[in-house]
């Protein structure tokens, strides 16, 4: 445990990183298994992780990026995108895995199944969407500590044009949004952001124990 915390403390939200090294494929490996282990809602994963290491692509993503040079300069990007629709069929499917991989029987998974078909076709479009997003936040929060674990850099981003990056990584035929970034790799030396102390509230006022 003193490890992880120590590793979140070494964590930051890198401004510079170092464009000549690249992470071993083992390592992004690592993430993206960490990606598929997240815990989701209902277990449905409504998300999906798009790597990309191109720097040609990297770079003609900045524009969309607000100018934020993490994107070009970093080992990896890691785009975090959501399935744009929630069908029956997408929850039929997941229960068939659900078959395949425990062997459950039919009779015991049709309640859930139907619970949550009939639940998703009570939800708006914008609800979904909604719900979608908050599951792709928990795999950010997860990556950031498997990143921080395995001392790899990283920087989350919301700040993005999601019509851009849908464009230039060719996402519409997939029918994904793109709706978080995280550039990966290593910090730069001369990132001074490296060695500032963290910023945070007394541990005493942001946890609260309940007796």
């Amino acid at each position: 445990m003193e490890q992880t915390i120590n590793s979140l403390y070494w964590r930051y939200a890198v401004k510079k990183f170092d464009p000549d090294r690249i992470l071993p494929d083992g390592k992004i490996r690592q993430l993206g298994t960490a990606f598929n282990l997240t815990a989701t809602s209902y277990g449905l994963q409504p998300i999906r992780l798009l790597v990309v290491q191109n720097k040609e692509i990297q770079k003609s993503l900045i524009s969309s990026a607000y100018g934020q040079q993490q994107v070009a300069d970093a080992s990896h990007l890691l785009v975090i995108c959501i399935e744009k629709k929630m069908t029956s069929g997408y929850i039929e499917a997941y229960f068939k895995r659900v078959q395949e991989i425990r062997g459950t029987e039919e009779d015991i998974l049709q309640p859930f199944k139907k619970g949550l078909v009939d639940t998703f076709a009570k939800m708006t479009p914008d609800d979904i969407r909604n719900w979608a997003i908050n599951q792709a936040y928990l795999a950010l929060g997860n990556l950031l500590t498997v990143c921080a674990v395995e001392r790899i850099d990283s920087c989350p981003m919301e700040g993005f044009v999601p019509a851009g990056f849908e464009e230039i990584l060719e996402l519409g035929p997939k029918q994904l949004e793109p709706v978080l970034l995280l550039p990966v790799g290593y910090r730069s030396a001369t990132d001074m952001f490296s060695g500032f102390a963290k910023v945070r509230r007394a541990e005493t006022e942001s946890v609260l124990y309940h007796k």
